[in-house]
């Protein structure tokens, strides 16, 4: 296949259609071929953020579903922490109260009698029993 450009108007065989230059057709098969390579890895990138936005939402889904069961376990544990308390103080009244009946006894009687004192950490629950003695915990004690 030849190609020819026009210079003026005129018979084939006029000189005035020259053949274009090999250096002009290979140029030309170069850069189609350049810009053909430029969009398949213009795709193959496109392709890859594709997938990499897949595994990230798949990521992101994964990481909420833990973060929604985290935040299940942790209203489990801070409800039962609640009732925990409320019964922790009906009972330090309770006791206070027969340490109340047991010293009017012991008054009364003129006996003596062992009255157990309320421990510290009853009546003050925000504090650590033992300060010298390390909590031991992990970091999946609260996973199912």
């Amino acid at each position: 296949m030849a190609f020819v450009q026009q210079v003026s108007s005129g018979s084939e065989g006029d000189p005035q259609y020259i053949m274009v230059d090999d250096k002009k057709k290979r140029r030309m098969i170069s850069n189609r071929e350049s810009a053909r390579r430029s969009r398949m890895k213009k795709q193959k990138h496109l392709d890859g953020l594709l997938n990499q936005v897949v595994e990230l939402q798949k990521q992101n889904d994964e990481i909420t579903q833990r973060v929604n069961s985290t935040t299940q376990i942790y209203n489990n544990v801070d409800s039962e922490d609640k009732i925990l308390r409320a019964q922790m103080a009906e009972l330090t009244d309770r006791l206070q109260s027969l340490n109340s009946v047991l010293r009017i006894v012991e008054e009364v009687s003129g006996f003596d009698i062992d009255i157990p004192e309320i421990p510290d950490p009853l009546l003050k629950p925000g504090q650590v029993p033992c300060p010298y003695m390390p909590i031991m915990a992990s970091a999946d004690m609260f996973q199912c």
